[in-house]
């Protein structure tokens, strides 16, 4: 049944607005109910339904785009000359300037400009723009909460994430940092992983500036101090090479794999010389290789870390971690698989005389090792759950270390420009900022930086900006608060004093303990008589008694020495103030407490 309804329209009314007006209600149509059809349906009793009373919510989500920037420059090169004149060409520029100084407006140019600069001149010799008129007063230190902010994050790009290995900051102005991108762990890298690492610019994390290209991961970069173009890095296959970013992302020469390390080159470092060449690696197949650059068909030099002093390969540690100052350029230090760390002179002609001293170290591989930049006699280890500060003076223990913590320590730098401050990594993501001059047993500041572990930190030369990599292949860059930057009044006194209160402390045990060992052995040689080993063990622990009683006798005089020149330095600071501000004037009568009239 089809219900239709005409509308009837004149043919002059089409196209026209449609005029609605109010009218009754019509019946066009009536559909009657059918009896038939309702043998056909059942009714259904009861009814179920489902009501929900909270309201149905719905979550979405926007992602906007990076704001990808880019680096662009114009190179301006001599200009203004006619094209007639190639700038190039001596001759041509000299007899244009000839011709022109011949010129009679030439001559009254310079005349009219002649005025104008000599004024100038003499105005900057009667005021000097350059004046600082408050070198004298000491800058206001405000004593505030030690802070780290998050300043910029940089992903590893490729898909198969991979552990930041090694971060090394350009030498010249911090502006950038080359990051190293390693699967350290055994078997860990899938067979379509990149082993390209990058240099960021740290103002663009969007995309690396440059990439470094190569057939196996890197697990070190360098930077060249002396010719920032140049890259040093060690590869996970044991080759070492270098790049040169100015002729692409390709390496300009590797060594030759039978001529290199057997296992991973973990640390490479450049060696100061006047030709800026000469580098050395070292692996854990135990053996440390001079390199020069020009040639690099094989090593200029080898030692075996034979702690035998034997140069034994079969005996030899395998190397972690090295240290070199150039400031001391034959010596050097490395840490080992086993936990000791080794110092070497490159210059020994003996195998006795190459590798000098072997600390104990610590119960894991040592991570890290650096020397401290304002100190070099002491240094800074870190390995198993301890950071631990020694001095080359004290062989059989560290003068300083930290408390165990419930996290594995993975890397430690110190303060390019604070001597008593030194940053540590853990393997629950945080970074520990020690400064052991406010506090020892606990750290300055703790910052949560991701929730992966954190393998790798550096920080600038000016102190102020410090980078962490991770597990996961994130490199975060953080901003330190003024205080953990600049340099602490007395801070180089205090922290001499307390190197050397440290080092002293351990000598007297040192030596005790040696006294304790030497009464030990006599004892194991056995006695000829009861009556006189009585007597021995008596004398011994007089003996005993005798210098426990010295070293702490030794010990308080050193403290209280201490107590009073810091004393000493807290009230001569308002004399010293006192003096500085100007006094009254006035005939000597009139400088008493009261002002007379």
């Amino acid at each position: 049944m089809e219900a239709v309804y005409p509308y009837h329209k004149k043919r002059s009314q089409f196209g026209r607005q449609c005029m609605f007006s109010d009218r009754p209600a019509e019946l066009h149509i009536d559909i009657l109910p059918e009896s038939s059809t309702l043998t056909e349906f059942i009714e259904r009793n009861p009814v179920d339904r489902g009501i929900q009373i909270g309201p149905d919510m719905s979550e979405h989500e926007v992602n906007t785009t990076r704001f990808e920037t880019e680096n662009r420059g114009i190179n301006h090169v001599e200009g203004g000359w006619p094209k007639d004149i190639n700038p190039n060409e001596v001759e041509q520029t000299m007899r244009y300037r000839k011709k022109i100084e011949k010129d009679e407006m030439y001559v009254g140019a310079i005349i009219g400009l002649g005025g104008l600069v000599e004024h100038c001149i003499k105005q900057n010799n009667a005021i000097d723009i350059y004046e600082s008129y408050f070198e004298e007063i000491d800058a206001e230190i405000t004593e505030e909460a030690p802070t780290a902010k998050t300043i910029n994050v940089f992903r590893d790009p490729n898909t198969n994430k991979r552990t930041v290995s090694h971060i090394c900051w350009y030498p010249d102005g911090s502006r950038k940092l080359a990051v190293a991108y390693c699967n350290l762990e055994f078997q860990s890298s899938l067979p379509d992983t990149c082993p390209d690492s990058y240099v960021w610019d740290i103002e663009n994390p969007n995309r690396p500036e440059t990439t470094i290209k190569t057939i196996s991961p890197l697990v070190c970069l360098e930077f060249n101090p002396k010719d920032t173009h140049i890259l040093l890095g060690g590869c996970y296959n044991g080759q070492v090479g270098f790049w040169d970013v100015r002729k692409g992302s390709h390496p300009v020469e590797l060594t030759p794999v039978e001529q290199s390390h057997r296992d991973p080159a973990y640390k490479a470092l450049w060696i100061q010389s006047k030709t800026g060449n000469e580098f050395f690696s070292a692996s854990t197949d135990g053996q440390v290789f001079w390199w020069d650059n020009r040639k690099l068909g094989e090593p200029v030099e080898s030692i075996v870390l034979d702690p035998t002093k034997k140069q034994d390969p079969t005996k030899a540690h395998g190397a972690i971690s090295l240290e070199y100052e150039p400031t001391m350029p034959t010596k050097f230090m490395v840490g080992t698989e086993q936990g000791t760390i080794i110092s070497c002179n490159r210059k020994g002609k003996t195998p006795a005389e190459k590798i000098v001293n072997v600390f104990p170290g610590h119960l894991g591989p040592v991570y890290a090792l650096q020397r401290n930049p304002l100190f070099p006699k002491n240094f800074l280890s870190v390995g198993d759950w301890t950071a631990r500060i020694w001095s080359e003076d004290i062989k059989d223990s560290s003068i300083m270390w930290t408390k165990y913590h419930m996290s594995y320590l993975t890397d430690a730098c110190w303060s390019p420009t604070r001597p008593a401050v030194f940053f540590t990594t853990k393997m629950d993501g945080t970074l520990d900022v020690w400064d052991f001059i406010f506090k020892q047993n606990d750290p300055c500041l703790s910052v949560q930086v991701c929730d992966e572990a954190l393998y790798s930190v550096k920080v600038n030369e000016a102190g102020r900006y410090i980078a962490c990599g991770s597990q996961m292949g994130v490199t975060t860059l953080l901003e330190l608060s003024d205080g953990l930057y600049s340099l602490q009044r007395n801070e180089k006194s205090l922290v001499t004093a307390m190197f050397e209160r440290e080092t002293r402390r351990e000598k007297i045990l040192e030596a005790r303990n040696r006294e304790i060992r030497l009464k030990e052995k006599e004892r194991k040689e056995g006695s000829k008589g009861g009556d006189e080993a009585d007597d021995r063990s008596k004398d011994r622990e007089n003996l005993e008694q005798e210098l426990i009683q010295k070293a702490e006798k030794d010990f308080s005089e050193l403290m209280q020495e201490e107590q009073k020149s810091a004393e000493e330095e807290r009230t001569s600071r308002p004399a010293s103030a006192a003096k500085a501000s100007p006094e009254p004037t006035g005939d000597d009568e009139g400088a008493g407490d009261e002002p007379q009239e």
